[in-house]
């Protein structure tokens, strides 16, 4: 496969399908019009803090109500497009045989050019199933970069996840356009080391979420799926955020330049074994699937649907949510529709860098993520930088980020802190949601609390769950150090929100 081409250039100018007559003005160009909106509040400061407290310093505790902009996650908070809404007035409710999933085969058909489906509640229900049917215990999973639920499923089963990422991928910044690329030789290095025998399956996920939303190239996918096929091991591919990815090889990879984006879903769909996603990412609605040409694995795992989900044609999805799945898939074709996220975060961390703010570079899909061991670099990991930066910011602008650090791991077995390759605040773009002044806010306050960073202290457990513990652990400030921010942004903003 040839190489992929880079230039920044080329890149930044992709940002923008719509010039504007005056230079000042290039920003992204939204391709829909809004036609419901949903009220916001933004408590004062005062609140905030107690708010905050509250909920244990964690930002998944906090309470939609009291917050502005939720950037926690893009998953199962996007705006649905009006063929989406219109597809579930003709829902069939039928609990076996239902036309409604009939509809969504077809549409998995015409994307992915599969037929044999597995529906799934979300890309998480997939996962379970994938580790029922793979992981025994003693076996690896062997992925680019693992997922917290992901990485629950396989060892809960007594398997192991070992990453097998490009070292570029850990770098906060580079030029790099794929840095969610798996090391080729790493990966052939460790199956030949553990034995294919005990490699469970290598999963590979487009892009990367715990690195900054960081695409995989389509070379990169291919040479993994051969690898995978030369030594007999089952190849999978996370398909959840294969929208950005897609965009991102369309801009940045010369041999997807001229290809459709179906041809792309179709060709990765010929190379893995097994592909699923959640389409709470993937199609903005709320479900997920398993897909596969191949009759047999899918049968290999079809027991385990009505086992943990529902029936083989709902999956534990309500049948309105498969039509707008549907509908979601075919709108995932549209190049306007890929591009609105990533030229959104593109613009927002293009922002920060400009404030000096540091940020994973270049911008990937998901969100912008803040190197926030860059932002409070004398705060140990022990002391939960990302969990900080991530509390802070919702204190100073009733902005909720994501954690996406040291809290998002999980111990090792003999108690002590696995500690996070990177400590990223997540700040994601759900899709058709904000407008572009509501972005620019965001990156206002964030530069005010870079200006602040020295208030910033670190936090320590409360209530510490052994397992996912960044949902609902709680966690309190050591000392006092949010309510010095209170008392600066007052000073610097007197009554302003």
């Amino acid at each position: 496969m040839k190489e992929h081409i880079f230039q920044k250039s080329e890149v930044e100018n992709s940002q923008m399908a719509v010039k504007f007559y005056c230079s000042e003005n290039q920003v992204p160009l939204e391709m829909h019009k809004v036609r419901v909106v949903q009220k916001l509040s933004l408590l004062p400061i005062e609140e905030r803090l107690k708010k905050i407290q509250e909920a244990g310093n964690n930002t998944f505790l906090l309470q939609n109500k009291d917050i502005y902009m939720d950037m926690l996650t893009d998953s199962g908070v996007n705006a649905m497009s009006d063929k989406q809404t219109a597809a579930m007035h003709i829902a069939d409710d039928a609990y076996a045989g239902s036309e409604s999933f009939n509809r969504f085969k077809k549409a998995v058909k015409e994307v992915f050019g599969v037929d044999n489906v597995l529906p799934a509640h979300q890309g998480r229900a997939a996962e379970n199933i994938l580790a029922e049917r793979f992981v025994k215990p003693g076996m690896v999973t062997l992925m680019n970069f693992h997922f917290t639920t992901t990485k629950a499923h396989i060892t809960r089963l007594g398997g192991e996840v070992i990453e097998l990422v490009d070292k570029k991928g850990l770098q906060p910044v580079s030029n790099d356009p794929f840095k969610g690329d798996f090391d080729l030789k790493l990966l052939e290095k460790t199956i030949k080391e553990k034995g294919p025998e005990k490699v469970a399956f290598v999963r590979v996920e487009a892009g990367t979420n715990l690195i900054g939303g960081q695409p995989v190239s389509l070379a990169n996918m291919c040479a993994v799926a051969d690898i995978c096929h030369k030594y007999g091991i089952p190849s999978v591919l996370d398909a959840s955020l294969l929208q950005d990815n897609i965009y991102f090889m369309k801009m940045r990879e010369a041999q997807c330049k001229y290809m459709e984006p179906k041809e792309i879903y179709h060709l990765l769909a010929d190379k893995m074994d097994i592909i699923y996603f959640s389409a709470r990412k993937l199609g903005f609605a709320r479900g997920g699937a398993i897909l596969s040409h191949n009759v047999e694995l899918i049968r290999s795992m079809m027991e385990f649907v009505p086992l943990y989900e529902g029936f083989l044609t709902y999956g534990g999805i309500d049948v309105r949510s498969i039509e707008a799945m549907a509908e979601g898939l075919y709108e995932s074709l549209d190049m306007e529709y890929l591009a609105h996220g990533p030229e959104f975060i593109a613009y927002l961390v293009k922002e920060l860098d400009d404030y000096g703010v540091p940020v994973i570079k270049p911008a990937g899909g998901l969100g912008a993520h803040l190197n926030c061991s860059a932002f409070v670099p004398e705060m140990p990991h022990n002391q939960y930088p990302a969990g900080a930066v991530s509390a802070a910011l919702y204190l100073v602008g009733g902005i909720r980020p994501m954690e996406r650090g040291t809290l998002s791991e999980q111990r090792e077995p003999d108690g002590t802190e696995r500690y996070a390759e990177l400590e990223l605040a997540r700040l994601a773009v759900p899709r058709r949601v904000f407008t572009l002044s509501q972005i620019k806010y965001c990156a206002d306050r964030v530069k005010w609390l870079w200006d602040n960073r020295n208030l910033i202290g670190g936090l320590e457990w409360v209530e510490e769950p052994a397992v996912l513990r960044f949902f609902f652990g709680r966690l309190k400030e050591i000392g006092h150090w949010q309510e010095a921010l209170v008392e600066k942004f007052r000073k610097d903003f007197g009554d302003s929100l």
